[in-house]
C-alpha cells in the first residue's frame, strides 16, 4: 500500500513538473526594428515622439518591448544592407520614415510588417495597392497631398514677390519627386515663375548642386523631402543662407536649422501616430488591412531671424497664417 501511494505521488509530481515549467515561461517580448534615415542626433526628435507614442499605449522600452536601431546617416545606398540586418534579426515589425528606406525593406521582406511614419505617394511608388486597403506588408502615414508642390511655389512667391526663377532641389531616382515636380511646374506657370530642377544622387553632390543653381541665376529655392535632404538639412540651409537664397522647405526641422520657411506635415507627430500601427499589428492586425493615413493638416513655420538676414519682410497675409514663428 505504501509503495503504491509513493508511486502514485511520484507520478503526479512528474506530470505536474512540465505544467509548472510552462507556467513559469516568460511571455515573448516583441521586438521592433527601427530604420532611421538620418543619424541618431538628427533623428532624435522623431525617435522620441515614436517612443512617446509607444508609452501612451503602455509599452516601455527594455521592459515589455525591445527596439533594434539602424541608421543610414543620410546615405540611401546603406539602406539595403541595414534592411537586411533587421530582417535577419526576425523582428516583429519594422518602422521607418523614408521612401528610399521603404524600397529597401520591400526588397528585403514581403512578410515582416512595415510601418512607415512618413512616405510620399504610397500608391505611385508601388508600396501599397490602395490607400484604403494596402494589400501587402506595408502601411502607415503619407506626408503628401496633391496640391503640396503647388503650395510651396505659391507661398514662396507670396513671401518674396520679386522671385521669378526658383531652383528645385530633388534627389534622382525618386518617383514621388516626379509627381511633385509636375505640380510645381503647373503652379509656377500660373504665377509666371520659372522652375529650375537641380538633382543630386547623394550628399556628396549637394555643394556642387548649389554652384549649378546659382550659375543658373536662381532667386529662390524649394527643397523636396527625402532622406538625403532631411539628414543634411543643416548643410543645405547653410548653403542657401550663404548664397542669399530664400528657401521653402518641406518640414519645420529645416526652419529650426535656419531655413526661411516650411510648409508640410509635422514629422514628430507622424512618428507618434505610427506607434498606433505598431500596437495594432502586435495585437494581430495585418498591415494589408490597415488603411494608409493621409495628412489632414499642414503647418506653416517662419524664421524671422533668417528673414531679417535676407532682407525679407513677410507680408501680413503670410504672418496671419503661420502656425509658428521662430524669432
Amino acid at each position: 500500500m505504501k509503495r503504491s501511494a509513493v508511486a502514485f505521488t511520484l507520478t503526479l509530481v512528474l506530470l505536474a513538473a512540465p505544467l509548472a515549467a510552462d507556467a513559469q515561461q516568460p511571455a515573448k517580448v516583441p521586438r521592433i526594428g527601427y530604420l532611421g534615415a538620418t543619424s541618431p542626433s538628427a533623428g532624435a526628435r522623431f525617435l522620441e515622439s515614436f517612443r512617446q507614442g509607444l508609452r501612451e499605449l503602455g509599452y516601455v522600452e527594455g521592459q515589455n518591448i525591445f527596439i533594434d536601431y539602424r541608421w543610414a546617416e543620410g546615405r540611401p545606398d546603406r539602406f539595403p544592407a541595414l534592411a537586411g540586418e533587421l530582417v535577419h534579426l526576425r523582428v516583429d515589425v519594422i518602422v521607418t520614415y523614408s521612401n528610399a528606406a521603404v524600397t529597401a525593406l520591400q526588397q528585403a521582406t514581403r512578410t515582416i510588417p512595415i510601418v512607415v511614419a512618413a512616405m510620399g505617394d504610397p500608391v505611385g511608388s508601388g508600396f501599397v495597392a490602395s490607400l484604403a486597403r494596402p494589400g501587402g506588408n506595408i502601411t502607415g502615414l503619407s506626408f503628401l497631398s496633391e496640391e503640396l508642390g503647388g503650395k510651396w511655389v505659391e507661398l514662396l512667391r507670396e513671401a518674396v514677390p520679386k522671385i521669378s526663377r526658383v531652383a528645385v532641389l530633388a534627389v534622382s531616382q525618386t518617383p514621388a519627386h516626379r509627381t511633385i515636380w509636375t505640380e510645381i511646374q503647373a503652379a509656377a506657370q500660373a504665377l509666371k515663375v520659372t522652375p529650375q530642377r537641380q538633382e543630386v544622387a547623394g550628399p556628396d553632390e549637394i555643394e556642387h548642386a548649389f554652384a549649378s543653381l546659382i550659375k543658373g541665376r536662381a532667386q529662390g529655392l524649394i527643397v523636396l523631402p527625402h532622406a538625403v535632404t532631411i539628414a543634411h538639412r543643416t548643410q543645405i540651409v547653410g548653403l542657401a543662407t550663404k548664397n542669399r537664397l530664400p528657401g521653402m522647405y518641406p518640414f519645420r526641422e529645416f526652419v529650426d536649422a535656419g531655413g526661411l520657411m516650411s510648409y508640410g506635415t509635422n514629422l514628430s507627430d507622424s512618428h507618434r501616430r505610427a506607434a498606433t500601427y505598431v500596437d495594432k499589428i502586435l495585437k494581430g492586425a495585418k498591415p494589408a488591412d490597415l488603411p494608409v493615413q493621409q495628412p489632414t493638416r499642414f503647418e506653416l513655420v517662419l524664421n524671422m531671424k533668417t528673414a531679417k538676414a535676407l532682407g525679407i519682410k513677410f507680408p501680413p497675409s503670410i504672418m496671419v497664417r503661420a502656425d509658428q514663428v521662430i524669432e
